[in-house]
């Protein structure tokens, strides 16, 4: 039987078949941190139970930490008090703990690959939404809620219904300047935030097959903001090359074994998906959203859409727009921006940091402009340093914080004001979500380092040199 790469290793992972119900998947990786864990931890104290695999289990602190001042003690009392439960959890149940200060602490999507946690064929779940970035290796990894957290906690096992299969094909090559973030946006926009829901995709072709593995991540990290379960892409030589030696991964004859086994892990030819898109890596310009949803998006140097010529419903668009301060048929390029963040989980790694620094090297920051960039990990900022990028950035006149989510969510004091229009590289434009009132554009890792040195948004192939 024709099987496809998610059916290969979700199939595999099934303890038991429910009749008419969900299957019983086993989980290979459980990342947590301190936001979603610590009501399951103590349901689990309620209940008397233990963590069953703790070596299967992985914390880091990442939502709620301060970005500035990390060996001070953390002055909000909730991301305080959220803090010290997850040390004193992981600490009590045996589970590798990676919290401020320790070196390999950052941002729970950032440090799984970092350290080989994150590997081909594995299951992986968190209860974080954009846990789809572990796909980018060919695993199944999606986010769960609280109390899921809290059965994988204990069974090692969650019930899930299995998905559809989609398969989203970009054939050809991307055009200058065109980064793997635009490569995301495009097909959410194609697909609206809901275009995905029930499926889970998988990513092929040329485009992707052209990625690094960082660039995959940004675009499987993304997966969840089209409605999508998850997202995944095929394992080949670049992702085998990514994840050898690291401190998680097998070595000696243990690599040998998971190299014949990872090496499977690809759709067979003549597997069928319930849905296909395919589209051209040419169609795709450097893109940015003007609403608030991430489907709201549109290349850099096009107008802003009419009502007419989007799905949904008018009153929904035009209160979108009114929040944002846009009209339709206006363009993006020469408005004016406030605020820039480069960080999270979607491109907080270092091929993100070398993209902003060849826009701003031998360039200035916009005096308007207030500018945070945060490394997704200590790994990454240790890089940031050695490769020389940081006398950029200070050349240039910008800062660079430590390691945390920062400014993508807001639950830290890492907030926009109201009113202020932010272009972030991070996932989410929602009403709020950068802070109450805050306006964000979403876009990559160039197209905000060119607004930075701006003051405005502009087409960064103007600035590429």
């Amino acid at each position: 039987m024709k099987q496809t790469l998610f059916d290969k290793v979700w199939d595999s992972h099934v303890v038991r078949s429910i009749d008419k119900g969900p299957d019983v998947l086993f989980i290979d990786r459980h990342m947590i941190h301190e936001v979603t864990s610590p009501v399951a931890f103590l349901g689990l104290k309620n209940r008397a139970l233990p963590v069953l695999y703790p070596e299967r289990t992985f914390a880091t602190a990442d939502h709620n930490t301060p970005t500035l001042n990390q060996h001070l003690p953390v002055a909000d009392p909730l991301s305080r008090n959220q803090l010290k439960a997850l040390e004193e959890n992981a600490n009590a149940h045996g589970i590798s703990y990676w919290g401020l200060g320790h070196k390999k602490n950052g941002i729970v999507h950032v440090v799984g690959p970092e350290y080989g946690i994150t590997q081909p064929g594995a299951t992986i779940v968190c209860g974080d939404s954009h846990t789809s970035t572990h796909g980018a290796f060919g695993a199944i990894a999606f986010g769960i809620g609280t109390s899921e957290v809290e059965m994988v906690l204990a069974t090692q096992c969650i019930m899930q219904p299995k998905p559809k299969k989609m398969r989203i094909s970009i054939n050809g090559s991307l055009n200058h300047g065109v980064t793997p973030k635009d490569v995301a946006l495009f097909i959410i926009s194609k697909l609206t935030t809901s275009g995905a829901t029930g499926y889970f995709v998988e990513y092929a072709g040329e485009v992707f097959e052209q990625l690094s593995m960082e660039g995959r991540m940004t675009v499987c990290n993304l997966s969840i903001e089209m409605g999508a379960r998850g997202g995944m892409i095929a394992p080949d030589e670049k992702t085998f090359e990514y994840i050898k030696g690291r401190e998680f991964t097998p070595d000696g004859a243990a690599w040998d074994k998971a190299m014949a086994y990872w090496k499977t892990l690809h759709t067979d030819e003549g597997a069928t998906f319930d849905k296909e898109l395919v589209f051209e890596g040419s169609e795709i310009d450097p893109m940015i959203t003007f609403g608030t949803n991430p489907g709201m998006g549109m290349s850099i140097t096009k107008a802003i859409p009419t009502a007419s010529s989007v799905e949904g419903g008018a009153a929904t668009y035009k209160k979108s727009l009114d929040y944002m301060g846009y009209a339709e048929g206006e363009s993006m390029l020469g408005k004016p921006i406030d605020f820039v963040f480069i960080g999270s989980c979607t491109n907080g790694r270092i091929e993100d940091f070398r993209a902003f620094a060849s826009i701003v090297k031998g360039k200035e920051r916009a005096e308007n402009v207030t500018a945070w960039l945060v490394p997704g990990s200590h790994k990454v900022l240790a890089s940031i340093k050695e490769e020389g990028l940081l006398d950029i950035f200070e050349a240039a006149k910008f800062e660079l914080r430590e390691p945390g989510c920062s400014a993508c969510l807001a639950m830290n004091d890492d907030k926009i004001p109201a009113g202020k229009y932010a272009v972030s590289t991070s996932n989410r434009n929602f009403e709020g979500r950068q802070g109450p009132g805050s306006r964000t554009l979403l876009a990559s890792p160039l197209v905000a380092a060119a607004a930075a040195i701006t003051g405005k948004i502009t087409d960064p192939r103007t600035l590429i040199q």
